[in-house]
């Protein structure tokens, strides 16, 4: 029996090129509309569809391979003599590869670029993966020519398998990207949080060296049929990214992209939290003074900066700790060797800035949680001077850096600040005094005349009391506590000013 194609692919590329190494094979290649004509002038015969179906295409081209001698040369289980009845019955040819890819939605979301056909036959074949072949993917064409010359024009059932997954996870992202669409048009209620959330993730090439721990496997994986600002990073040197490298890096990146003003910044990150920020009138000294914050801490971590590496800054990294990841948006001639020649092992990326979250999707035991991501709705003419004391302009640049660094440490969270740099940070304390006292200690006296920052607000005065003894001058918080009266007091007695922002910003 002559091994027959059906081919319908809205990508034409390398379709000329496959197509004869099928007809070469001795297929007999079935096509239609567009498809057809292109295989036809690149000089191969082809049979239309319409003259194996004899009905023409109608509708604008919507109903073309929706028929029964189509489907049913899909569909048809050579397995079962009933089967093979109905195609001697109807007249009917089987299909042993079906070569299909979709209409471009993911590319141009309308109406008319709902692919009906194709996914049917996608989907059609795929289920009959014991008899058919699915290619969904120019990619695709080059191994399975080479498959068919070395296997007498046979697929393995090996391969006709892993081809029905890619086949079922190419019309799952695409009936996904439909539904996200029709949840965000005019004609469906706007709801930030919709009543479906459907999405395939595909991994990427960066499987990881290992996970959390080294005795668990990890990938990075993206949403299928979008891109990520990771996929543009380039690694310049150093080991593999493991899990932590990459989330602590994603938080290092954040971070520095997300402080007041448009001086140049530097963050440093351990275990998610930063340990180190600072901003500055050149790169150097903003590294320089947010490794002061807690060197110590700052060995194995993420250095993170928003220009681009010069010399004098790398200089500095060299003679200072250990860096497990930096992070650049590029670098000087000379100083990627510079580093490499320091810092073997250290990985050196480079970067875009990294693109806004559209949601915040954890998993939680058989189901997800989710919430818009963070991000600071009030800014300082929403916030409110509660003390009789008011900070000065520069306790104000202050209070905004601490106020924007607080939103990226984990709770509970106290920040000092002093003179655009994090002198102190205490992180995740289960409670808010215990916090204050970590950042205090690590300030060590650098604190006096600078701006505390919590996260959430102070419910005793003590909070204010260990604030005051670090030597701020100015505290930043929420607000809204049942003792707001009390802190206030408090505050006003021990002469220190305090903004209300109205807002928290806890991160768990």
């Amino acid at each position: 029996m002559t091994r027959r194609a059906l081919l319908s692919v809205f990508d034409k590329t390398g379709l000329v090129d496959f197509a004869k190494g099928l007809y070469e094979l001795g297929f007999e290649l079935v096509s239609s509309g567009g498809t057809a004509t292109v295989i036809a002038e690149g000089g191969v015969p082809v049979t239309s569809v319409a003259d194996v179906t004899g009905s023409p295409e109608m509708l604008d081209h919507r109903v073309v391979t929706l028929h029964p001698k189509i489907h049913g040369g899909i569909l048809a289980d050579l397995g079962k003599d009933s089967h093979r009845t109905d195609l001697q019955t109807y007249g009917i040819q089987p299909f042993d590869l079906v070569v299909v890819n979709l209409y471009p939605f993911h590319e141009r979301p309308d109406i008319e670029t709902i692919d009906i056909g194709g996914p049917a036959m996608v989907r059609a074949a795929a289920k009959n993966h014991a008899w058919v072949g699915v290619v969904t993917s120019p990619e695709q064409y080059d191994g399975i020519l080479e498959e068919l010359r070395t296997g007498d024009g046979e697929l393995s059932e090996e391969t006709r398998r892993a081809l029905a997954l890619e086949a079922f996870a190419c019309t799952a992202k695409f009936d996904a990207a439909i539904v996200r669409w029709l949840e965000g048009t005019d004609q469906m209620p706007d709801d930030l949080l919709p009543g479906h959330l459907v999405f395939t993730l595909e991994r990427t090439d960066d499987v990881l060296r290992y996970g959390e721990n080294p005795h668990q496997q990890a990938a990075r994986y993206r949403m299928a049929g979008t891109e990520s600002w990771w996929d543009d990073v380039h690694q310049h040197a150093g080991l593999a990214l493991s899990y932590l490298n990459f989330y602590d890096t994603d938080a290092a990146w954040r971070v520095v992209h997300d402080l007041p003003g448009d001086q140049p910044a530097c963050a440093i990150i351990k275990h998610a939290n930063p340990c180190g920020v600072a901003v500055a009138g050149d790169l150097a000294t903003a590294y320089q003074r947010a490794l002061e914050c807690d060197e110590r801490s700052a060995f194995g971590g993420i250095v993170a900066c928003n220009r681009p590496l010069d010399a004098a800054t790398v200089e500095l990294m060299v003679a200072g700790p250990q860096a497990d990841v930096v992070i650049f948006p590029s670098y000087e001639d000379g100083t990627i060797d510079a580093l490499i020649a320091k810092r073997k092992n250290t990985r050196i990326l480079e970067a875009p800035a990294p693109a806004p979250l559209t949601l915040d999707v954890r998993q939680i035991s058989g189901g997800f949680l989710v919430q818009e991501p963070h991000s600071f709705v009030a800014g300082r003419n929403d916030w409110q001077v509660v003390t009789k004391v008011a900070p000065t302009d520069a306790q104000w640049r202050d209070v905004e850096l601490a106020w924007r660094i607080t939103g990226h440490v984990k709770s509970n969270a106290i920040v000092l600040v002093k003179d655009g740099q994090a002198v102190g940070i205490g992180a995740g304390q289960q409670n808010r005094v215990e916090a204050g006292e970590i950042a205090a200690k690590k300030a060590d006296g650098r604190a006096a005349g600078g701006a505390c920052a919590s996260d959430a607000f102070y419910p005793f005065p003590d909070g204010i009391e260990a604030a005051a003894a670090a030597g701020v001058a100015v505290i930043i918080q929420p607000g809204g506590a049942m003792r707001d009266e009390e802190t206030i007091k408090r505050a006003d007695e021990l002469g220190v000013a305090m903004v209300f922002t109205g807002e928290r910003h806890f991160l768990h």
